[in-house]
C-alpha cells in the first residue's frame, strides 16, 4: 500500500544535495509527485509531495540520519489527500503583486485573504533590483481558492484599496490550467 509524505528538508546550499536526496527516495521505491526547491540567501530548501510504499516510512528517518549529521534539517509528515473535498466548489484566483519592495506586503495581503477566508493554495515572491535605479521591487504570483459564495467584487476591490495603500499593483484573475 502507498502512502504520501511531504517531506520538507533545509540547510546548507552545496552542489549534489538535490540528487543525494532523491537517491534516498528511489532506493525506498519513493515517487517525487511534486516539489519545490530554491535557494533562498546561502541555505537551500526544498518541499515535495512523495508518494512511497508504507512500510518505507519508517526507515526513511535512517536513512536520513547522514545528512542530518550534516546540519540538515528534515522533517517527514505524513499526508492525507482529504484537500480536494474541503475546497470543493470553490473558485480559484490569480493574484500578482508588483511594486518598490518594503516591509509588510505579504502580510498585509495575506492578512485580508484570511479575514474572507480564502485559502492561499500557492505564492512565489520575490525581490530583485530595478534596472536603471537599482530600487528593490517586490513581485509575488499566488493562486488562491474562494468560497462560492463570497462575491468577488468585495473582496478584489478590497485588494485594490490596500494596493493602492501600499503602494503596489495588484491584478486578480481567475486562475486558468490551475492544479487545484
Amino acid at each position: 500500500m502507498q502512502t504520501d509524505i511531504v517531506l520538507t528538508f533545509t540547510g546548507h546550499d552545496r552542489v549534489g544535495i538535490v540528487e543525494a536526496v532523491t537517491k534516498i527516495l528511489v532506493h525506498q521505491g519513493g515517487n517525487v509527485k511534486s516539489s519545490r526547491m530554491a535557494r533562498l540567501g546561502g541555505e537551500f530548501a526544498m518541499l515535495m509531495l512523495v508518494s512511497l510504499p508504507e512500510q518505507a516510512f519508517e526507515r526513511l528517518e535512517q536513512d536520513f540520519a547522514p545528512l542530518r549529521g550534516e546540519g540538515y534539517h528534515i522533517l517527514l509528515l505524513r499526508t492525507a489527500d482529504s484537500h480536494a473535498e474541503k475546497f470543493k466548489g470553490w473558485l480559484p484566483y490569480e493574484i500578482e503583486v508588483l511594486g518598490a519592495d518594503h516591509e509588510g506586503i505579504i502580510h498585509e495581503i495575506a492578512s485580508h485573504l484570511a479575514a474572507q477566508g480564502i485559502n492561499i493554495e500557492t505564492m512565489d515572491t520575490s525581490t530583485v533590483s530595478a534596472p536603471m535605479s537599482g530600487t528593490p521591487l517586490f513581485s509575488m504570483k499566488a493562486i488562491v481558492l474562494a468560497p462560492p459564495q463570497l462575491p468577488f467584487q468585495k473582496w478584489s476591490e478590497a485588494l485594490d484599496e490596500i494596493g493602492d495603500r501600499l503602494n503596489v499593483n495588484i491584478k486578480v484573475g481567475l486562475a486558468v490550467g490551475s492544479s487545484v
